[in-house]
């Protein structure tokens, strides 16, 4: 090549570079930098680093240990496995349930998206390994372990699961002293995760199907709140809402008329709501049955009117918004673990706008605005890029993502040296002085989990001791799972745009 040609070529070369250059950072301040393949293989990895038993030769989260090997033994019951709940080393039954629940339901909803990026057998694994222990928990058909760790105790002390010498108290429902929203949660749970398993292991799916059926006969006949966990989790929406999903789940994965008749009968119990939670299953019940709506069951057409209120309760700009956003444009519901709302919402609102699109339903009325299917798909689109990094402090709130994350997770096993590079005991007393006190950034990165948030003016102090900000939860990370599954693989002409009008 001659000189002439090397100036143009250099020439050309810088245009291109800088034209590059300015795509790659609309694509970025458009939301479109993110790869939410790594995101959603992140979000599931996080539930290796929240297992308790003994830690099969596969794990890959290095840093954790077999933990808990005796839990159960005070009762002659076989309780080990399971999750710990957040950043401590309680296992609540509840939660845990509704974890396996929202994992299923993403199994169940975006098996080609999840398959895609090689995600599929790691979710699955994460299913197998809750139902399993919710499986071992239900020791008879009217007994459910709902509870394994003294609450109280437990947050006394800071400990890694591996040295715990807490009480193992355990707690368990039952015909005399039931507790309807812990079996009906255990009853979807077993249900959704039946459906995740039906093409991949026929007899497993069996399994959780036939069980399913039995936790959900016992929490309706033996109806009675569930009140055993509180402080920490206490039913205020009552029972009635996890009987609607439990039964939803159930006609989803058997087809048997029998749940059909049953929601169809009890749908006064519906009510028009603003969360998607542990304790308020309400939308997650009318999102699976406003499909059933759509695809001609129309005697269930309250279910899909209290889908389209939640919807207009969440969408900035709807004359009926209840729950308002932060400056940056954050749903805020309220400040304890915010991000576990905005996680459920964005789960909701992407699967009800699949469902709206593929009935070729054009959107949601709310008063006078109306919200077309792909405006409701892109807000919680910005949600999941809110979490991602693009915020006011331009940091990602899931570990691990990014170049810029919480390096004070409020987590016991994350902030305490790994026993493997640790070997010595470290007890309860120590662990809050050396360790939980310590300014320094976690020894271990607990990658995937999502921290409880920013405050309601996006601003976020990474401090160890704030758990109100700074602590994981199960819960969190399975929504986010449904909820960035829903974005993978998706083209510049397949996402929507920020205005969410139709390209």
């Amino acid at each position: 090549m001659g000189y002439g040609g090397m100036v143009w070529g250099l020439v050309l070369w810088c245009v291109l570079a800088s034209w590059n250059g300015v795509a790659m950072e609309d694509e970025r301040l458009l939301g479109l930098g993110h790869d939410y393949g790594e995101a959603l293989g992140k979000a599931i990895l996080f539930f290796e680093g929240q297992r308790s038993g003994k830690l099969p030769s596969s794990q890959r989260v290095k840093w954790r240990g077999d933990s808990a090997l005796s839990d159960g033994m005070p009762e002659n019951v076989k309780l080990i496995g399971g999750y710990y709940d957040a950043g401590d080393n309680v296992k609540f039954g509840w939660p845990m349930a509704f974890s396996v629940s929202l994992l299923s339901w993403a199994a169940v909803e975006y098996r080609r998206e999840i398959s895609s990026v090689k995600q599929l057998t790691y979710l699955l694994q994460a299913i197998r390994w809750g139902a399993n222990f919710i499986l071992r928990a239900h020791t008879s058909s009217t007994t459910l372990y709902t509870q394994v760790g003294d609450g109280n105790n437990d947050h006394q002390c800071w400990e890694r699961p591996e040295d715990m010498d807490t009480p193992r108290t355990l707690y368990k429902i039952n015909s005399t002293s039931p507790g309807t929203e812990a079996a009906a949660e255990a009853a979807a749970a077993l249900s959704a995760a039946s459906i995740a398993f039906k093409g991949v292991d026929s007899n497993y799916s069996a399994t959780l199907l036939k069980r399913s059926k039995l936790l959900f006969e016992f929490a309706d006949k033996y109806r009675g709140s569930y009140q055993a966990s509180c402080p920490f989790y206490c039913s205020y929406s009552g029972y009635q809402d996890e009987l609607l999903w439990a039964a939803a789940w159930l006609y989803k994965a058997s087809g048997e008329t029998r749940y059909l008749n049953y929601v169809s009968s009890n749908q006064g119990w519906s009510q028009a709501v603003t969360e998607f939670s542990w304790d308020n299953k309400f939308v997650g019940a009318q999102t699976l049955l406003a499909k059933e709506f759509f695809d001609g069951t129309k005697d269930l057409g309250k279910f899909k009117t209290d889908a389209d209120s939640f919807v207009c309760a969440l969408m900035p700009g709807s004359s009926s918004v209840q729950i308002r956003t932060t400056p940056g444009g954050l749903l805020y519901t309220r400040d304890g673990n915010n991000l576990q709302y905005v996680t459920t919402s964005s789960m909701v609102l992407l699967i009800y706008s699949k469902t709206l699109a593929a009935a070729q339903i054009g959107g949601v009325q709310c008063g006078s605005a109306h919200f077309p299917t792909s405006q409701i798909r892109a807000f919680a689109k910005s949600q999941v890029d809110y979490i991602l990094g693009n915020n006011p402090k331009k940091m990602s709130y899931m570990l691990g993502y990014g170049s810029k994350y919480p390096m004070q997770l409020h987590h016991r096993g994350a902030s305490i040296p790994s026993i493997h590079a640790l070997p010595d005991k470290v007890g309860c007393n120590q662990g809050y002085s050396s360790w939980y006190s310590s300014t320094e950034p976690n020894p271990n990165t607990h990658v995937g989990a999502i921290v409880g948030g920013p405050n309601s003016d996006d601003q976020f102090s990474d401090v160890r001791s704030d758990y109100s900000h700074s602590e994981p939860t199960t819960y969190a990370n399975a929504a986010f799972v449904g909820s960035v599954a829903a974005l993978v693989h998706k083209t510049r002409a397949e996402l929507p745009r920020a205005d969410g009008a139709d390209e």
